[in-house]
């Protein structure tokens, strides 16, 4: 598939497959983080694969899923995501991180991942002390976020939509995700000249 179609194809996934990832795909979704643009090529991101059942069940209630839908967005039993990857932030590495160095390793993960044919969330709301305690991470290593991984279970729908940002699911459980039209944000050569 083309990296284009890769990246349209692309949705947060919130049901998954209880199929175990092969280590050696979990490394290369990691790899392609590590070669993600780093502002100043400072590096600081630091990152672990979580596939152990106890620890990843006990992560899982410390996450919070689908804000908008909650609690009907929360993977129930069975449809939990089997691994997470931690994305961590080495202050040692830098004081003052450039966050726009996590989007673009996390992105490069969602994609290469979605190329093995697995689904992906990134989570942010999550508690950050607990999780970095079952981590035994030390002080200057900060937790950012989680990447949710494993085969999907659901194929979200990407429906064009100017007006409203809210995901929805429907009564058979089909999630809906607007995203605003091409046409509502592009511009050429200055603002208000659309395309």
């Amino acid at each position: 598939m083309e990296v284009y179609e890769l990246i349209l194809k692309r949705r947060s996934i919130r049901r998954f497959r209880q199929k175990a990832i092969e280590f050696d795909l979990l490394k290369k979704i990691v790899n392609s983080a590590r070669v993600a643009p780093s502002a100043a090529n400072l590096q600081f991101l630091e990152y672990i694969i979580i596939d152990d059942h106890k620890l990843v069940e006990s992560i899982f209630p410390l996450t919070r899923w689908a804000a908008y839908i909650y609690p009907q967005g929360t993977p129930k039993e069975g449809e939990r995501p089997p691994v997470y990857i931690a994305v961590l932030i080495n202050l040692n590495k830098s004081k003052n991180p450039d966050l726009r160095d996590v989007g673009a390793a996390v992105e490069n993960m969602i994609l290469t991942a979605l190329s093995f044919g697995i689904g992906s969330c990134w989570l942010g709301a999550i508690n950050k002390e607990e999780i970095s305690k079952l981590l035994k991470l030390p002080p200057h290593i900060k937790l950012d976020s989680l990447l949710a991984l494993g085969y999907p279970l659901e194929e979200p729908i990407m429906v064009e939509d100017d007006e409203n940002i809210k995901y929805w699911r429907d009564e058979g459980g089909k999630h809906y995700v607007p995203k605003r039209s091409l046409s509502s944000i592009l511009f050429h050569n200055e603002y208000g000249n659309r395309c």
